[in-house]
């Protein structure tokens, strides 16, 4: 059985994907902590030290708390808009050995055996070949494709590796 659909990025699905590889990390985890440390300071020390920290506390607060969703918003934009790969439309075809995407005269391949893990998002169906990289393939444009991928991705590769419901 072979799968083939087209799909062509946007800014909004790469910053999906850049959204879910901080937050399902620890670093995404530790800048809002950090933000919840300093409202809780700035309400420990509110009258003890003079209105000027306490509005400092604030502001370092939703820095933290908003720096990295407007960086990666920002850095989405640019990558779409800066390679030709991202902003044009690219034609996977998935079948028993693996991941072909193509565009245009260049082609590449994934086998089975190279994908480090699948997951679906609520947004995303993401591929990556390590831990870093991934394809990012928008589940709005994939469309009646999913089920057959994820019944592909489910029987190929071992259960810790694929997290893709069949809905």
């Amino acid at each position: 059985m072979t799968v083939e659909f087209d799909i062509k990025l946007t800014s909004r699905d790469m910053y999906r994907f850049n959204m879910y590889q901080i937050y399902s990390g620890v670093h995404g985890w530790v800048s809002v902590l950090a933000a919840i440390l300093f409202w809780v300071m700035a309400g420990r020390n509110y009258g003890e030290v003079t209105m000027t920290y306490t509005i400092l506390y604030i502001a370092f607060g939703f820095v933290f708390l908003l720096y990295l969703p407007i960086t990666l918003y920002v850095r989405s934009k640019h990558s779409i808009a800066a390679s030709e790969v991202l902003s044009d439309t690219l034609h996977y075809a998935v079948g028993e050995t693996g991941f072909q995407v193509s565009q245009g005269e260049a082609s590449a391949e994934l086998k089975w055996e190279q994908i480090y893990r699948m997951v679906a998002t609520k947004h995303n169906v993401l591929v990556y070949s390590n831990r870093v990289n991934a394809y990012v393939i928008p589940r709005e444009q994939l469309g009646e494709a999913y089920v057959p991928l994820a019944e592909l991705a489910n029987a190929k590769l071992a259960k810790h590796r694929v997290k893709m419901r069949m809905c």
